[in-house]
């Protein structure tokens, strides 16, 4: 196998999940939040502030003056000026890179679709799903309430498409921004598993 696949996900989908099972399926490594700790080790910034900024544009600048104080790494001219949250990015899109250019794997979220735009093995995929079943899921996992539930559903998913469309030439969520958008609600994880599998497969044999 040599694709790299990147699974951006509404939250509630079980994008994750699907991620890991696919990349137990083909036998290859699956990084979502091992993803800020490989940035954080090769960027020199604390993981804390990798986990504060992750999948979160922020445009305060007092916020941005404060922590660029406490950064380290990434200070090379050019980059003295920058907003912390830009330094952080750009030290998960270099951290996307290696782990892509290291052979096969899934990377979930992060804009990792864009960050490896030029790379002719890469399979964009996006998972999303009907809010009932998301709330569902959701209400579950945490032990939530239907409405608080909901709420943190659409919060995150604000986070997730705000930060994609800030940072990407692309609109989170829209269809033409992946080369596959899969409804996880339809299909049950398993499913959606399976129906990727084929794809995949596909892909390579083409």
């Amino acid at each position: 196998m040599k694709t790299i696949i990147t699974i951006g996900r509404q939250f509630g989908s079980g994008g994750r999940e699907i991620g890991e099972k696919l990349a137990k399926e083909f036998g290859i490594p699956c990084y979502d939040k091992e993803l800020l700790s490989r940035a954080a080790k090769e960027s020199g910034f604390c993981e804390e502030l990798i986990q504060t900024h992750d999948e979160r544009p922020t445009n305060s600048f007092l916020y941005n003056l404060v922590m660029d104080t406490y950064s380290f790494g990434y200070n090379a001219a050019g980059m003295i000026d920058m907003p912390i949250s830009q330094k952080v990015f750009l030290a998960q899109f270099d951290a996307i890179k290696k782990m892509a250019d290291e052979g096969p794997c899934i990377i979930v979220g992060r804009c990792a679709d864009y960050a490896l735009a030029d790379y002719d093995n890469c399979l964009s995929v996006f998972i999303h799903g009907d809010m009932p079943c998301k709330i569902k899921r959701i209400m579950e996992k945490y032990q939530l309430t239907e409405n608080k539930a909901k709420d943190m559903i659409m919060k995150k998913d604000r986070q997730r498409q705000s930060y994609y469309n800030y940072y990407s030439s692309k609109k989170w969520g829209a269809s033409d921004s992946y080369d596959l958008s899969v409804n996880s609600s339809v299909l049950g994880v398993d499913g959606t598993v399976n129906l990727l599998k084929q794809f995949i497969t596909d892909f390579e044999n083409k």
